[in-house]
């Protein structure tokens, strides 16, 4: 990796902690510290049915240490936490309730990584709140409703239908909800131009999920300062990080957090 950001730090065991949101919803967190940084700190926001336990957070989580301690956590509706998922609606309280969290642990700077549904979550909740000093949406949708890919159908089915229902509860531990949005709220492209942090867009064009043009079209809604990478070969979310994949996103955090830019910053496909 450039710069030489990675390095092994000594990891601890993460430390479990119960967090409330603003609207009554228990979540279920983990703070993962071994970063040099005690002012700084990532939280990462999982895609649908995704966990803080999943080796691919972990590992995510781990290469990103170097920027400050990072904290992960199941979404309201997922796992241990409380409540029912709404599929990336009401999830914004989730993510601000960690970083309200971790601003009272004393951290002055915390970001924000989210993928798929979590990276809609992140560019609202950085949007709609404020308080974070850089964005990071990896694999997220543009749109809501988008059934323009074969698994984007079968997610639908997933929420909309209660057999589908019945089985992310029993298969997946995801508890999500039975009525449709009302009212809708503004889709990340719409909060976009919102954004008083960095953005970095990241995604596959091997995604089976969201074609590129999501990436495109949420990228160009935002305001400066801010970077899109096109990755080769890239699939979907957390399952198609590489750990140099990761090393980059810490490297770039570092250098937005930190007021700099430069070198691959602003490349497609690096």
């Amino acid at each position: 990796m450039t710069d030489a950001l990675y390095r092994s730090a000594p990891l601890s065991a993460p430390e479990r902690r119960r967090l409330t949101t603003s609207d009554g919803i228990d979540l279920d967190t983990a703070l993962l510290r071994g970063g040099t940084d005690r002012t700084t700190a990532v939280v990462l926001a999982n895609g649908f049915t995704g966990t803080w336990r999943s080796p691919g957070t972990r590992s995510i989580a781990e290469r990103l240490l170097p920027i400050g301690d990072v904290m992960t956590f199941d979404f309201r509706g997922h796992r241990d936490s409380g409540g029912l998922c709404t599929v990336g609606n009401l999830e914004v309280h989730d993510l601000e309730a960690v970083c309200a969290h971790l601003r009272g642990l004393g951290y002055t700077s915390v970001a924000s990584v989210g993928f798929s549904m979590g990276a809609a979550v992140a560019v609202r909740h950085a949007a709609m709140f404020g308080g974070v000093g850089a964005v990071v949406a990896v694999s997220g949708p543009s749109m809501w409703y988008y059934r323009g890919s074969r698994r984007m159908r079968l997610l639908h089915f997933g929420v909309e239908q209660a057999f589908g229902r019945w089985f992310l509860r029993v298969a997946r531990r995801v508890r999500v909800i039975d009525t449709g949005w009302d009212p809708v709220p503004p889709d990340p492209t719409q909060a976009a131009p919102d954004l008083a942090a960095p953005l970095l867009v990241v995604h596959g064009d091997a995604d089976s999920y969201f074609p590129i043009e999501h990436a495109e079209r949420l990228y160009a809604a935002a305001p400066e300062p801010k970077d899109l990478w096109i990755e080769p070969g890239m699939g979907h979310a957390e399952r198609a990080m590489t750990p140099e994949r990761a090393e980059r996103m810490a490297l770039w955090l570092a250098r937005r957090m930190g007021g700099r830019s430069g070198g691959e910053d602003g490349e497609r496909g690096t």
